[in-house]
């Protein structure tokens, strides 16, 4: 349906005289908001356990690249088993806090939305309606998330109540409990305050990564058309696709993107452009990371 009378010619074109020298400044750029991602998720793991940041990274990089290439979200597997093993932190806890972090992340995306749209005449009213469902249900993500690391007790008793074996009942309380400490994280204040902050900051920089990206094209989008943009594609990635959101982004690229007047031809070739460099950036970082993990894993090996 994306693809149905496409003018293949424009777009071929467009791929072929685009000026990548702007890759110069968004591939720094878009690396280093990787890490302020990392930074922001450890946020979460130095409520269990003091980790270096690096470490974080290189976890977080492996699990981008697993929901890169695997299906139904691999990666978030991956990193936290990654992370948990290394670091003893157990994969439970580390899992929780990165599920945490995603559900949060939506909520972010779903209010930058809805605030950046109210600027925007141009969109359609099928997809202002879209986002206003989306707002109701991040509120509704939220309250359910700050609730329900207080609900431990109700999980226990529902648990004790299937006629389970003894021993599997112990060993999945015990996991339900990291898990519940892990959603517990953003309790405290100070931790609160240094998520939302750094999630300020993430999605401004992916803003206006986005706002130097379409230079590559000829194009121009403003701060707040940026941010519609990733509210959209951030919000079509929390369900579960295809790997690497393929034909998702595409879809979602030319619904945001020819309101703001691009031609369907230009916003294809755009969004086409940014996965392919997103993929390259997250496999790079990701093959690092894999590295990093297996070196420092047969290092810890060694006995001393």
């Amino acid at each position: 349906m994306t693809l149905r009378g496409l003018d293949w010619g424009s777009f071929w074109n467009t791929i072929r005289n685009g000026r990548y020298e702007f890759l110069l400044i968004v591939v720094p750029i878009a690396s280093l908001n990787y890490f302020i991602r990392a930074t922001r998720w450890s946020v979460f793991i130095h409520s269990e356990k003091k980790v270096p940041v690096i470490s974080v990274f290189w976890a977080n990089m492996v699990g981008y690249m697993g929901n890169a290439y695997l299906p139904a979200r691999a990666g978030e597997i991956l990193r936290s088993a990654f992370l948990g093993r290394e670091k003893g932190l157990g994969t439970s806890f580390v899992l929780a806090t990165a599920l945490t972090e995603r559900a949060l992340d939506v909520v972010a995306l779903v209010i930058i939305g809805s605030i950046a749209i109210l600027d925007q005449s141009s969109l359609p009213s099928q997809f202002q309606n879209a986002v206003r469902v989306m707002t109701g249900a991040g509120i509704i993500g939220l309250i359910f998330i700050l609730i329900m690391p207080y609900q431990q007790k109700l999980f226990f008793k529902v648990l004790h109540v299937f006629p389970l074996p003894e021993k599997f009942k112990t060993a999945l309380g015990e996991q339900i409990s990291r898990f519940m400490i892990g959603m517990r994280s953003l309790q405290n204040p100070k931790r609160a305050i240094s998520f939302a902050m750094l999630t300020i900051v993430i999605w401004f920089v992916d803003a206006i990564t986005n706002v130097i990206g379409v230079r590559i094209i000829g194009q121009n989008l403003n701060i707040g058309q940026a941010l519609i943009l990733l509210a959209a594609l951030g919000l079509s990635s929390a369900i579960p696709s295809t790997p690497g959101y393929i034909g998702v982004y595409q879809f979602v690229a030319v619904t945001v993107l020819v309101p703001f007047g691009f031609s369907r031809s230009d916003a294809l070739a755009y969004i086409l452009i940014s996965q392919i460099l997103n993929y390259l950036i997250i496999t790079f970082w990701g093959l690092i990371g894999l590295w990093q993990i297996n070196r420092q894993g047969k290092e810890s090996a060694i006995p001393d």
